[in-house]
């Protein structure tokens, strides 16, 4: 029958035969039974009483509709339906109690053909809102219903039997195993399938204790855990999971299961005794763990309680889907892994491992791949010196995002930097690039060969930079002004053809003096879909004259994210800084290894101590750069890098990994866990701070200003 909402009490357990004395029972015999149908109790009819005891003695909710009025006898259970409506209902017809719902379709109806025709029906998945009695707050609830006639002693059908069922926790599940679903299609890496089956599962069984483990493919095995409690911000989410390598045999049930391809179920036990790491691990006294069921990764997910925990068929059937979903997700992360791979060890020998180091010019590069992370683009960037003392910088970008568009892009980079070692000038440069274009479009049979290129000559000496274009968006130029003002320029540049069209590439020549920055960029700086190109290029000029630094790494993250919306394609930037005074650098190899923060702090310490940095500054330093060391050991599993670079205003750090890290997210202060507490430091000892993904890694840098009045 109709739910509505109202506040409940929780039932006590029925007795058969007896009033139960909770809610609806305890009163229910002594209601004025004569002044209704069903006439006084001593004179039922022995089939009317028995389903009535029946009634009352079931713990589910249940109500007899007795007569052509359908007057309602209930039990506790079926008032938490009723809500507000009990005890009035007590005797009173089922068209009155549910006035205001009788007359919508499977309703009423429903209830009056059972009665009249004898026909039982089954209503499923029913919603009642319902306030239960430890909360203030109504909630859904989901029911299965059955109706049934009652017939007495003749056979005559006098009544009509409601019997409910709540299936609450059921469709939950199963609601959630679609969110898993729809989750584990987003996924690409097993990183991120390790994030989401963690979250899934100790959410959906409300478990203390998940774990996930996938086999390293050379006779070890990966595992990840999550423990209920555990508080995870934004940062948390994004960073890969803490993954711990064991060995082959290792005999933890996680382990055991994806070995063997068996699922394990136990009630209660010490299951992790001889595997536990810490206090968490002792305490799992019930855990389930079955294999992913996938032949292409060995691997399985376990579930555990602190408590005894009796695995039902319906949380059997429900893990062993999940499982079959993760596997299949696994799979693909799997496939994609090694296809990525391949594509960023191609990527990464196509652009050069380090930039020039020169005293009065700082250079600076960021390359964010697009969408498709399993393709290498055709973007490239270079920085290199001429023998005429002078820097060569080049940005372009070769049309396409595959290996051939790779392979032609490494073609044309180091065709230029083999022509400019010849003759630097920008204009010859590009026109022997425009022949090889050519060239190679004739080769391959296609005139689809699509190819735009910067190149410049950056002249410190002279205070000048001089370039040349083939359809490629002109650079800009930041510009500090005596008054400490900063404003950004477009250089007056034409674009000309891209390569391979028999252009004749024209060359600018404009100042670039100490405190000016040039910016070489890509097109998916500024092209974004559903706007206009000239609303990019204003976004980007605007975020740059705005910008707090001159940087060359600073500039090159506001570049990226100058204009707002994601692109599908890859995104260059190449920035060079004419230092108004030459700055001095340190670099240190930081080992994987438990003892290196502590290294890097001492090392640290001593080089700003012998440049006769402020104190204040050091300690700040000091400690964002632990912290960012720790994390990327941590995070990545690969050695690091620590540059400093001290400027007369401004000293800026950064740690370089190798590994997958990809983004780092900001993080709020006020919300943060052990892993985010870093970067929330960073955020507030630091005045600028950033992360820069590269294809060999991730950088993360911060940036702090020395007090005019300490600078020595």
């Amino acid at each position: 029958m109709p739910g509505t909402v109202g506040r409940v009490p929780t039932p006590a357990t029925p007795v058969p035969g007896a009033s139960t004395g909770a809610g609806a029972d305890a009163g229910v015999l002594d209601h004025d039974w004569a002044s209704t149908p069903l006439g006084p109790p001593e004179a039922w009819d022995p089939s009317v009483r028995a389903v009535v005891e029946l009634i009352l003695a079931s713990p589910m909710p249940m109500a007899l509709a007795y007569g052509d009025d359908l007057v309602l006898l209930y039990n506790a259970g079926y008032a938490e339906l009723l809500g507000s409506r009990h005890p009035g209902a007590l005797g009173r017809p089922a068209a009155e109690v549910y006035a205001e719902v009788w007359a919508l379709p499977g309703v009423g109806e429903v209830i009056e053909r059972t009665y009249r025709q004898g026909v039982s029906f089954l209503e499923k998945e029913s919603t009642v809102a319902l306030v239960r009695e430890h909360s203030a707050v109504a909630e859904q609830a989901v029911f299965t219903r059955g109706y049934s006639p009652v017939r007495d002693s003749s056979g005559r059908i006098v009544g009509m039997l409601t019997v409910a069922a709540e299936t609450t926790h059921v469709t939950e599940q199963l609601q959630s195993l679609s969110e898993v679903a729809a989750a584990l299609a987003g996924t690409l890496t097993l990183d991120d399938v390790a994030r989401v089956a963690l979250r899934h599962t100790i959410n959906t069984f409300d478990a203390d204790q998940v774990a996930f483990a996938v086999d390293e493919g050379g006779g070890g095995w990966r595992t990840v855990r999550r423990v209920r409690g555990e508080l995870m911000d934004e940062a948390d989410e994004r960073l890969p999971p803490l993954w711990r390598r064991v060995p082959a045999d290792w005999s933890a049930p996680v382990v055991r299961v994806a070995r063997a391809g068996d699922p394990s179920f136990l009630r209660d036990g010490q299951p992790l005794r001889e595997t536990a790491v810490d206090r968490h691990d002792q305490k799992i006294r019930s855990m389930a763990a079955l294999p992913l069921g996938t032949s292409v990764v060995r691997g399985g997910l376990a579930v555990g309680f602190q408590a005894t925990h009796a695995w039902s068929a319906a949380e059997r059937a429900l893990l062993a889907a999940s499982c079959e979903l993760i596997g299949q997700a696994a799979e693909r992360a799997r496939r994609f892994e090694t296809q990525h791979g391949t594509a960023q060890l191609l990527q990464r020998s196509m652009l050069p491992a380090h930039l020039p180091d020169l005293p009065r010019l700082r250079i600076a590069a960021r390359y964010d791949p697009g969408v498709d992370g399993n393709a290498a683009g055709g973007d490239f960037y270079d920085a290199f010196l001429l023998p005429t003392g002078d820097l060569g910088v080049v940005l372009g970008d070769v049309a396409g995002h595959d290996v051939q568009a790779a392979a032609r892009m490494g073609q044309v980079r180091a065709a230029l930097r083999a022509l400019a070692l010849a003759d630097p000038a920008p204009d010859a440069v590009l026109a022997g690039l425009d022949r090889l274009v050519t060239s190679l479009g004739a080769e391959a049979g296609t005139d689809e060969l699509f190819v735009t290129v910067v190149f410049g000559v950056v002249d410190a000496d002279r205070r000048q930079v001089t370039l040349a274009s083939a359809g490629h968006p002109a650079p800009l130029i930041r510009r500090s002004d005596p008054d400490g003002r900063s404003r950004a320029e477009y250089v007056d540049l034409p674009a000309g053809p891209p390569l391979g069209l028999g252009g004749r590439p024209v060359t600018a020549t404009v100042p670039f003096r100490p405190g000016d920055t040039l910016l070489l960029f890509s097109d998916g700086v500024v092209e974004r879909r559903r706007q206009s190109l000239t609303a990019g290029l204003d976004s980007l000029v605007d975020a740059v004259a705005k910008a707090g630094s001159s940087d060359p790494r600073a500039l090159c993250a506001v570049a990226t994210a100058a204009v707002p919306g994601g692109t599908e394609d890859d995104v260059a930037v190449l920035a060079v800084e004419h230092a108004l005074k030459p700055s001095r650098s340190a670099s240190m190899e930081v080992p994987a290894e438990p003892t290196a923060p502590s290294r890097v702090r001492h090392w640290m310490t001593g080089q700003l101590t012998e440049w006769q940095v402020p104190e204040s500054v050091i300690g700040a330093a000091v400690l964002c750069t632990s912290e960012l060391t720790t994390n990327a050991l941590l995070h990545a599993g690969t050695a690091a890098r620590v540059e400093i670079d001290l400027s007369p205003e401004r000293l800026l750090v950064s740690v370089a990994d190798t590994g997958t890290r990809g983004t780092v997210t900001r993080t709020r202060t006020d919300t943060l866990s052990s892993r985010g507490r870093g970067l929330g430091l960073i955020e507030q000892l630091s005045d600028a701070w950033g992360t820069d993904p590269t294809v060999r890694g991730s950088t993360v840098w911060f940036e702090i200003l020395v007090p005019a009045v300490e600078r020595r």
